[in-house]
């Protein structure tokens, strides 16, 4: 569902208490966005005058054509109170993002934004795998756009999971290529969801996992497993790898 961001407009006060407490009072516009998020801009610069970014607590009200807006957050509190009639309107909001074609379903847009493909129209949306190019053709089978895709060789795909599948298109070139370091049977392609896998087939006696770099397959590991090309630069498919000599160290994630 599409989200709000509401506008006030008018005389205010306006009140920040917290580590730097002020009172200013303008003819300003109040911005309260989706996320609890409310700037307040007047005549001058680019910069809110007030704000509180992601407020734990946000209450509005009104009455007639007065209102206020009171955005806490810890010991920081923003306080907006009319003090004259005011205007107000509310207006669909999205994340913006790269156009990258339009909806097949509804006609509006479709853009790419925090990780995914979505329409600014409908509820539709695409989450992207790590390291996936959008490309300007489109499927011939639903006319959303495709991607280009790096896992262990490159692939061009539907954005929809469900009319062209990673997990299968990769198990079709990867599964059986190389065998498990551990116990010699063959690594299989396993996934989770559309995220692919290669796993010991001998599974569960040997229980060996790797998960598939963003890159292709360019060279052998003297580990016997494939070398990748990622954006990082060369890498083994076991990140713990100490044997291939162009390896490049990789950041740690946490658990």
């Amino acid at each position: 569902m599409t989200e709000t961001i509401r506008l006030f407009a008018g005389d205010c006060t306006v009140t920040f208490e917290g580590d730097h407490e002020r009172t200013q009072r303008g003819y300003v516009v109040v911005v309260v966005k989706p996320d609890c998020t409310v700037l307040v801009h007047d005549s001058g610069g680019y910069q809110p005058v007030a704000w509180l970014t992601r407020a734990d607590e946000l209450t509005t009200e009104t009455e007639g054509d007065s209102f206020s807006v009171v955005a806490r957050s810890g010991n920081q509190e923003l306080r907006v109170v009319s003090e004259a009639p005011t205007g107000r309107r509310e207006f669909p909001a999205t994340e913006a993002g790269v156009p990258v074609g339009d909806c097949p379903d509804c006609g509006d847009a479709l853009v790419r934004a925090g990780g995914e493909v979505a329409c600014l129209g409908c509820d539709a949306a695409y989450g992207l795998p790590a390291g996936a190019t959008v490309l300007d053709e489109t499927c011939p089978d639903c006319g959303l756009p495709k991607m280009r895709v790096e896992r262990g060789e490159t692939f061009e795909l539907c954005v929809d999971w469900r009319c062209d599948s990673l997990a299968d298109a990769v198990a079709d070139a990867l599964d059986g290529r190389w065998n498990c370091p551990d116990c010699g049977e063959p690594l299989g392609v396993v996934s989770r969801g559309n995220r692919p896998f290669l796993g010991c087939e001998a599974y569960p006696d040997c229980e060996t996992t790797f998960s598939i770099p963003a890159g292709e397959a360019v060279e052998e590991c003297p580990c016997g497993l494939p070398v990748f090309e990622t954006a990082a630069g060369r890498r083994c498919l076991d990140g713990t790898c100490d044997r291939y000599e162009g390896a490049v160290a990789e950041s740690y994630s946490g658990p």
